[in-house]
C-alpha cells in the first residue's frame, strides 16, 4: 500500500472524538490511537505504512496527531503536561453536530490564512501546513541524534533512561549469540513489589515485526518476569498484537515518539525554551 491510499486527517476528526468519547473522555495517545483505528476498522496494511521511507512513525500515526492538532486549535479537546487528551469543559459533547469540513477551514483561517481565507471551494485534502500543537522539528532533531550515537552512548543514554524511571540493578548484558537481549534490570513498585526485567533496544528507523517479538520473548523465558523492547523506529500493528497476544507473557514496548516524549519529561538531552510577549494596555495609560 502506497503512502497515498493512507486515509486523510480530516476524515480522522470525527473518529478521533468518538474514541475519547467511547474512552470515558480521556485518554492517552497510544490509547487514542487505537481506538480511532478501532473505529475505522482501517487495515493492518494501512496501519504499518510509514511516514516516511527512512521514517520512525507510520503514516496513520503522523495524521492522527493533525486530527487532535485540529480538534485542539477548534477548541475541542486539549491536552495535559502528561500527554493525556479530554475534551475541554465548553464542548457540549454533541459530535454529530461537527462538521469535518468546517473544522479544518475555520482552523485554516485562523492560523495560516488570515490574509487570504481559505474559500469553500479550498480542497481540505491540500498540504498539510506547519500546524501541528505536536512539533516536530524538536522531535525530528532528537530522532536524528539518537540514530547518529555511538553505539557505546546509545546503550549509556538507555541506562539513564532506565534508572531515571525507577529501574534498579540496571545493565547492559547484550553480546553476541544472547538473541537479542541488550540488558536487564529490576522495577520496582511502591517500594514493596519487584520484577526482574530484561530489555533490547533496537536503534534504527524503520517497523519492528511480529517474529522479533517473538524471538525475543523467546529469549526471556525463564530469565525474567517482563521484557521491554526499546526502538527509535516504530512498531507494525502485527507487532503490537503479538506483544499483548493472549496465553503469551506479555512485553512493554517503547516506540520512538513515546521514547523521545520520555527524554523530554524527564529532561534528558531535552530543555524546554520559554518565549515570553507582553500586551501593551493602551487604555490604562489614558487613564494616568
Amino acid at each position: 500500500m502506497e503512502r497515498s491510499d493512507v486515509v486523510q486527517y480530516h476524515k480522522m476528526l470525527i473518529p478521533t472524538l468518538k474514541a475519547l468519547q467511547m474512552l470515558g473522555g480521556s485518554a492517552n495517545i497510544e490509547e487514542l490511537n487505537a481506538r480511532v483505528i478501532q473505529i475505522m476498522a482501517l487495515p493492518d496494511e494501512m496501519c504499518n505504512v510509514l511516514h516516511k521511507d527512512d521514517g520512525t512513525q507510520t503514516a496513520v500515526e503522523y495524521r492522527l496527531a493533525w486530527a487532535r492538532s485540529y480538534l485542539k486549535k477548534y477548541g475541542l479537546i486539549d491536552n495535559s503536561s502528561r500527554g493525556v487528551w479530554s475534551f475541554k469543559d465548553t464542548f457540549d459533547g454533541n459530535i454529530d453536530t461537527l462538521s469535518p469540513d468546517e473544522i479544518v477551514r475555520t482552523v485554516r483561517f485562523l492560523s495560516i490564512k488570515k490574509s487570504n481565507p481559505p474559500s469553500e471551494g479550498d480542497d481540505i485534502e491540500g498540504s498539510e501546513a506547519e500546524l501541528s500543537d505536536e512539533p516536530t522539528d524538536w522531535k525530528d532533531l532528537l530522532r536524528d541524534t539518537l540514530l547518529s550515537m555511538e553505539p557505546g552512548a546509545f546503550e549509556r543514554l538507555t541506562l539513564r533512561l532506565l534508572r531515571e524511571s525507577g529501574f534498579t540493578q540496571v545493565e547492559v548484558t547484550g553480546k553476541s549469540g544472547d538473541q537479542g537481549i541488550d540488558g536487564k534490570g529490576i522495577i520496582r513498585l511502591s517500594g514493596i513489589m519487584s520484577f526482574h526485567m530484561i530489555f533490547q533496544c533496537k536503534r534504527y528507523r524503520g517497523s519492528v515485526t511480529p517474529s522479533e517479538i517473538r524471538d525475543f520473548r523467546g529469549a526471556m523465558q525463564g530469565r525474567a518476569d517482563k521484557g521491554l523492547f526499546i526502538t527509535t523506529g516504530s512498531f507494525t500493528a502485527e507487532a503490537k498484537k503479538e506483544a499483548t497476544r493472549d496465553g503469551a507473557p506479555a512485553i512493554d514496548l517503547i516506540d520512538g515518539d513515546a521514547l523521545i516524549e520520555r527524554l523530554r519529561d524527564l529532561s534528558l538531552g531535552v530543555k524546554e525554551k520559554i518565549i515570553r510577549d507582553y500586551d501593551v494596555d493602551k487604555e490604562w495609560f489614558k487613564k494616568i
